[in-house]
């Protein structure tokens, strides 16, 4: 009685700062609107027609899409950390979102009115090419040992950026210059289309991974462990793969490269909440919604008039919690 009053009182503390962070981060920006305009705006009706444009039109979906964002990729890194047992494993450091930046940089160059059914298609299929190439490269030895998948990881990384640097030399100018920035990251193309499409499969992708989390929890034992209770160990975790390419791959084709999240937030959130599959996923997933909701303020407020991508900010912090878990271990 009392784990289920302690679950649900964290339960709803969670919901409450979610709900608290999109309200809150709505109010800042090139205009800011304080809790009164938030408060008149989305309850009763705004004072002006410009501040309804601007929180419903434009900073709703923002706010909407960023938490999206920090929710799938913090869910995927703590479900690789898991399937994998390695504490280093991370979306960014496994090639997936080169990968990923590697499909939807081909895929720019498709006429504009395609790139909504092809973009998301196109960073799929090079999250699952990086994957590819990382089993390929590790089949014939101990894939699980830390060095060797952060180091064909990394490998992998730096190949596919290196490709999507050269298609991008040889493009057209302004094109070129557009897709660079995205690739830094950033929410400035969030809108409800975007939402539309990546929600299906990011709810899809978490829903599976929660049906088989007793078997998830089973790898955290050691293989041997979970073959003896029945579980196809390659099969679940060749699942678990595409789960996460498909989680990073929508979020990387909306939102561009945003790395680390996958790797600091599930350290950041196990000490409270455990080990097991499930309370991970929903646990790190909310964290890093609400981190990079916030990330997201500081890069669109910290220079007047400027907006600094949000995959900058976190790769500074997330190299530098990176480096400190090296030193730890």
């Amino acid at each position: 009685m009392k784990t289920k009053l302690s679950t649900l009182s964290a339960s709803l503390w969670l919901i409450s700062i979610v709900m608290l962070s999109m309200f809150l981060a709505m109010g800042f920006g090139t205009a800011e609107l304080g809790f009164k305009e938030l408060t008149e705006c989305l309850i009763l009706e705004c004072e002006r027609p410009i501040y309804s444009t601007i929180l419903i039109d434009i900073r709703f979906p923002r706010v909407l899409m960023g938490f999206l964002a920090g929710f799938a990729l913090a869910a995927a890194g703590a479900l690789m950390q898991n399937v994998t047992r390695n504490p280093l494993a991370d979306p960014y450091l496994f090639g997936i979102v080169a990968g990923a930046g590697l499909g939807a940089t081909l895929s720019g160059f498709l006429p504009e009115e395609y790139q909504m059914f092809t973009l998301p298609v196109a960073a799929f299929l090079g999250a699952m090419l990086s994957v590819s190439i990382v089993m390929l490269v590790l089949m014939h030895n101990n894939w699980r040992r830390i060095e060797h998948l952060l180091l064909a990881g990394v490998a992998v990384s730096f190949l596919l950026s290196a490709i999507t640097s050269f298609i991008l030399y040889f493009g057209e100018a302004f094109a070129s210059n557009r897709v660079i920035f995205w690739l830094m990251g950033s929410l400035s193309r969030a809108d409800y289309s975007a939402l539309q499409w990546s929600f299906p499969v990011i709810a899809v992708c978490l829903i599976v991974a929660l049906l088989f989390s007793r078997q998830l929890d089973a790898l955290l034992l050691s293989d041997e462990s979970a073959k003896t209770l029945g579980v196809n160990v390659d099969r679940l975790r060749l699942l678990s793969l595409v789960l996460c390419a498909a989680m990073t791959a929508v979020i990387v084709s909306y939102c561009g490269g945003i790395g680390f999240v996958g790797l600091m937030i599930p350290h950041i959130v196990r000490p409270f909440i455990g080990l097991t599959t499930a309370k991970l996923l929903i646990g790190a997933g909310i964290v890093g919604g609400c981190f990079l909701i916030w990330i997201d303020v500081f890069a669109r407020t910290i220079i007047s008039g400027q907006e600094i991508p949000i995959g900058v900010i976190t790769s500074v912090i997330g190299s530098l919690f990176f480096l400190m878990l090296m030193r730890k271990m």
